[in-house]
């Protein structure tokens, strides 16, 4: 629909989105309203080449959308909304360095935040935590604890039973010569695209992008096709089906036209199976130019940013990128995106997103960083010495930690039966030949979730509890971020010989990989001595 001007109750993209945000009260941008308009959400109107938006319609979208009330009706009345942290984008949920590299299962750094900082405000009536205490986080993960202490001012030590975990946390809260990482990533990129010059698969992807472009244009026009499929009158599957089979016929004859090798010669391992025969060899080649560089900090660092291009050059859907379903290696009809998508048939353009963005989250962080102590080892929570692998590793925190031990604990423990914590991250361990130690897991998505299982995992993080009270002060503050849909951490305590104190409620609405409209919740449980 066309105006010659504009009409009362439309707005344009700036005033829709300033509108947006007094009416439910969170920060939406210009972005956000685009991306309601990209995936056929709300009608896309016009005037003069000037694209409007239907207020009532919008205001139809918001009202429909994930409120207060309507969580609080579906998971309880005890949800604290303040926990929600629903008024931060995106951008601000993964700032800095705690997207250098994709991690299942991680919390926010807001929440991390909220009980660290040592503050108050009408939610929250006590302090926890001081600058200059240490907090231990037993399941560092990738770690978020230890960034957001090193925010807060607050030494921490973390722990991981995950060579790439303590790989990943310990690069996020070192500082890293910046100068130093760039002109190396120049130096490998070059090296790349020398490589990559004596193959045919860059040709070959630039011919069937172009091919794609104007198959899409034709007959996925967006937001056109989004809207009709939303409204009924397109039946998607049978559609889709369709037109991917018509435009695998384009594709078969480019890639003999090119005499492009798609497959590789075995699938016994992970990356055999997961990646296109060219994205192998490039993979490959980068991980040999890396090897060859001195500094083992930049080394280390560019090895996790070829981790993090290798995982987004998996041969899979844009859909079950936290699934892997079955390889891909044809063009397909992509759900997400509403049109014929292609696999990965080259890292360049991820390693120079990943590059950049990499050096960038860097020095972010470094203009944030506070002169504090941070660290994961590499250990079983169970067992380890924290003492003994600190005087190694880091000692002027083993002193600290010596004279005044930890002030208390925040760390989210494994949910029995969901990750394979090892298996999520697969393709790392096998291209930076890294020790899996799958067998020190508590409560792996292998084990399942019988009755053996919870008791095996209740055991284990009670044994976890037990042993990192011998390096916390007496009035200890412990915190887990747990989803107890098992009602575990009420026996987990007692085993442990504490006690549950106090329990946060918090919605969780920016869920990964999961259905969004699903209202669920997890438990910040506080523990403390008996």
């Amino acid at each position: 629909m066309l105006f010659e001007k504009k009409e009362e109750g439309y707005l344009t993209l700036k005033e829709a989105s300033a509108w947006a945000s007094e009416y439910i009260d969170r920060k939406i941008n210009i972005s956000n309203i685009s991306y309601l308009l990209q995936y056929g959400r709300i009608k896309k109107y016009g005037c003069n080449g000037t694209t409007l938006i239907n207020r009532e319609e919008l205001k139809g979208y918001y009202d429909s959308y994930d409120k207060e009330e309507q969580w609080k009706e579906k998971l309880g009345s005890d949800l604290n909304w303040n926990l929600s942290f629903s008024e931060y984008r995106e951008s601000e949920r993964t700032k800095h360095v705690h997207r250098l590299h994709s991690y299942k299962g991680k919390f926010i750094p807001q929440l991390v935040e909220y009980f660290l900082d040592a503050h108050t405000d009408e939610f929250k009536r006590e302090i926890f935590f001081k600058k200059g205490d240490i907090v231990i986080d037993p399941f560092c993960g990738s770690g978020t604890t230890l960034v957001q202490a090193n925010e807060s001012g607050i030494h921490a030590v973390g722990v991981d039973v995950s060579v790439f975990n303590a790989l990943i946390s310990n690069a996020k809260v070192k500082k890293h010569d910046i100068d130093e990482l760039e002109n190396a990533v120049q130096r490998l990129t070059s090296r790349l695209m020398e490589f990559q010059k004596e193959k045919k698969n860059i040709p070959f992807e630039e011919d069937l992008l172009s091919d794609l472009s104007e198959y899409n244009r034709t007959h996925f026009p967006s937001p056109e096709y989004k809207r009709k499929v939303i409204q009924g009158k397109i039946n998607e599957k049978e559609y889709a089906k369709e037109k991917e089979t018509a435009f695998l016929r384009a594709y078969d004859d480019l890639v003999k036209k090119y005499g492009i090798k798609i497959r590789q010669d075995a699938d016994g391992t992970f990356m055999d199976k997961w990646f296109l025969f060219p994205v192998k060899e490039e993979i490959d080649f980068l991980f040999s130019e890396i090897q060859k560089i001195e500094d083992p900090d930049i080394r280390q660092l560019l090895s996790i940013i070829l981790s993090r291009t290798v995982r987004s050059c998996r041969a899979t859907t844009h859909a079950d990128l936290g699934t892997l379903k079955d390889p891909v290696t044809a063009t397909y009809y992509c759900k997400k995106h509403g049109k014929i998508c292609k696999p990965i048939f080259s890292v360049k353009g991820w390693w120079l997103r990943y590059t950049k963005d990499t050096a960038q989250r860097i020095t972010q962080f470094n203009n944030l960083r506070t002169k504090t102590h941070q660290i994961c080892l590499t250990g079983d929570s169970r067992t380890i010495d924290i003492y003994s692998e600190l005087e190694r590793e880091k000692p002027e925190l083993a002193k600290k930690l010596s004279e005044g031990k930890a002030k208390g604990i925040f760390s989210s423990p494994p949910y029995v039966g969901i990750i394979d914590y090892h298996e999520q991250h697969a393709y790392s361990y096998e291209i930076l030949g890294l020790d899996r130690k799958d067998e020190l897991e508590i409560g792996p998505l292998s084990n399942g979730q019988g009755k053996a299982a919870k008791d095996a995992y209740s055991e284990g993080i009670a044994d976890v509890l037990k042993n990192c009270r011998n390096f916390l002060q007496e009035d200890y503050d412990i915190f887990l971020v747990a989803n107890d849909k098992h009602d575990l951490y009420p026996e987990i305590a007692e085993l442990a010989d504490m006690k549950i104190v106090n329990r946060y409620k918090r919605p969780v609405l920016n869920r990964v990989e999961k259905d969004r409209s699903n209202a669920y919740s997890e438990i910040i449980f506080h523990l403390k001595d008996k």
